[in-house]
């Protein structure tokens, strides 16, 4: 079981390797199904004015401005930094790393998204375009570009149909 306050009704849930999860979203995703996401949106490389979601190898590169809300961001903090604007080194992410953040609780669960493509930038970065339900006054319009990095280090969960999971990970889940 997911032990997250939003699992109210204790529902169980499969835990894959950190890896599998990124491929098994970007194989739902070439065969056309879309993806539920739960993910930690407080983190300072998550700015939805911006359009992007990113680790920062060095996070004093983004400034904060003013605050978010109390029980939830809703892009109310501003976050100014040039690697929303032009590509930036990124933190790598292992699974020993996201482990940790999960157990000391700085990945916590935020908020629920949509996952509906993919990118890649122009030094190869890949991307997954997720559209929000924060409005559309933002750029790409009510999406952000949410890195493979930002996902595999802040994701909590991810929901689609089974027919989606790559044929691998169905056999090793019993499916």
């Amino acid at each position: 079981m997911l032990e997250i306050p939003d699992n109210w009704a204790w529902g169980e849930s499969y835990n894959v390797e950190m890896n599998d999860l990124v491929e098994v979203t970007k194989e739902a995703l070439k065969n056309g199904y879309t993806i539920a996401w739960g993910a930690d949106v407080s983190e300072k490389g998550f700015s939805f004015r911006n359009g992007i979601a990113i680790v920062p190898a060095d996070p004093k590169s983004v400034e904060v401005v003013g605050k978010d809300e109390k029980n939830f961001n809703s892009a109310g903090a501003e976050r100014k930094s040039n690697a929303f604007s032009e590509p930036t080194k990124e933190l790598k992410i292992t699974q020993e790393l996201r482990q940790e953040a999960y157990d000391n609780k700085t990945t916590t669960d935020d908020h629920g998204m949509h996952i509906v493509g993919l990118y890649t930038d122009q030094n190869g970065v890949n991307y997954f375009l997720v559209k929000n339900s924060w409005g559309t006054s933002n750029y790409p319009k009510g999406y952000l570009y949410v890195s493979e990095n930002y996902f595999k280090y802040k994701t909590i969960n991810i929901y689609l149909h089974k027919d989606g999971i790559k044929k691998d990970v169905r056999s090793k889940l019993n499916l």
